[in-house]
């Protein structure tokens, strides 16, 4: 098994989902651009566990579990931030019969969810 080529596909991966995030984001298709935006944040934390364990990444989509496994060290806001940005892909995979979390995503709220999820991003990044 490559390593360094899973962790490569990873952080590649990771990238283009935060692009579509911006560009639905500019759509103005604000909670799938949210559900693009965890989809980013499972990849690169993807790429951290292979890079950390040399093994395939589980698949799983809890953010907060995954970088338990990873042996990321988080602070509260950081844990925080990881299960709410995970709620992002429950909510926007399967709404509820009022589509409350679509009615929830306006252009302020995605735009200050988005900005959250690309701190987190980007640390996440840098301590790979």
């Amino acid at each position: 098994m490559d390593i360094q080529k899973i962790k490569n596909y990873w952080i590649e991966e990771a990238t283009e989902s935060f692009q579509v995030t911006r560009h639905l984001y500019e759509k103005k298709d604000y909670s799938y651009s949210l559900f693009f935006a965890h989809l980013a944040i499972e990849k690169i934390l993807k790429a951290i566990y292979v890079s950390r364990k040399n093994e395939h990444a589980p698949y799983i989509h809890n953010l907060h579990r995954l970088a338990e496994l990873s042996d990321i060290q988080l602070n509260e806001n950081q844990r925080n931030s990881l299960v709410k940005i995970t709620s992002f892909n429950l909510e926007s995979r399967y709404p509820d019969e009022k589509r409350s979390f679509r009615k929830k995503c306006t252009e302020d709220f995605t735009k200050k969810e988005i900005e959250e999820a690309e701190e987190i991003f980007k640390w996440l990044k840098s301590i790979l």
